[in-house]
């Protein structure tokens, strides 16, 4: 029997994830930046409210999945409605490997340790984040100002983790999902140390979720989990601090796993206390 003869509608093209996106005056060494801002859903209809913000690194390739992330929290009412800001590159084709070591690396990977000449202005993307982003985003969205969270992936954990040891009173919770610790023969162990032995580390009012993923490179994975016994061993009085690994997963699968968790870490001082 034949097949009957259906004709096919045209191709839609539908956005099934919106966001603003928003270009950034050059800042003083000439690059060029973005940001994305996924509102939530009753951001319209609900003029007199604020939101707490989440800002993520990577919002070009996290922003979608994170926002599908939080849609499914939100809606069992384990997180509270928010606001994401990604950050991000113009362009339709930006380089978004390089551009984002430039950004999210706070030392210079020698060469001798397979490193490349483009990373180690992490100090330079967090003044952006401070003096740029953050105050366009408090000026042109309802935001609750009390409370803010970044998180990032990979080098984006890398720079989270950075980011909490170099301005801890900058973000209430951090998430650092398969962060890369081990960037730059353990860089980030000798800045942590000497933040913990520091009059600052006394007084760090904040949140911290970190993963690692088990099926993780094992340099990479291993590099995580002495970096968690670290955190053990200074014991921060102040930060509450939750570490999971994310069984079965390599390193870009844990996401998934990773942002769920800490996004519901990360928010739960927001939630009446039965959650």
């Amino acid at each position: 029997m034949a097949a009957p003869q259906v004709a096919a509608s045209a191709p839609l093209h539908h956005t099934f994830v919106a966001a603003e996106e928003r270009t950034l005056p050059r800042d003083a060494s000439g690059r060029d930046y973005v940001v994305y801002v996924f509102l939530p859903e009753s951001y319209d209809a609900r003029p007199e409210r604020r939101y707490p913000v989440l800002y993520l690194c990577d919002g070009y390739w996290d922003g979608p999945l994170v926002r599908t992330v939080y849609w499914n929290l939100a809606y069992d009412k384990t997180v509270p409605e928010i606001i994401m800001v990604g950050f991000g590159y113009p362009g339709e084709h930006a380089d978004y490997g390089k551009l984002r070591r430039w950004d999210y690396t706070p030392a210079v990977d020698p060469p001798s340790d397979g490193g490349a000449p483009d990373t180690g202005h992490a100090a330079e993307f967090l003044d952006l984040v401070e003096r740029t982003i953050i105050p366009l985003v408090e000026h042109d969205y309802r935001v609750d100002p009390t409370y803010r969270v970044l998180g990032g992936s990979s080098l984006g954990g890398l720079f989270t983790l950075y980011a909490l040891l170099t301005k801890p009173g900058l973000f209430q919770a951090y998430i650092a999902a398969s962060p890369a610790v081990g960037f730059d023969a353990d860089w980030l162990f000798r800045y942590e140390a000497a933040f913990a032995r520091s009059p600052a580390a006394r007084d760090v009012h904040a949140r911290l979720f970190v993963s690692g993923a088990d099926h993780e490179w094992p340099a990479f994975f291993g590099a995580i989990q002495r970096f968690n016994a670290q955190m053990h061993t200074h014991a921060y009085p102040s930060l509450a601090y939750q570490y999971r690994v994310v069984d079965g997963e390599h390193h870009a699968g844990t996401k998934g796993e990773s942002y769920s968790r800490g996004l519901r870490f990360a928010f739960a001082p927001l939630l009446p206390a039965e959650h």
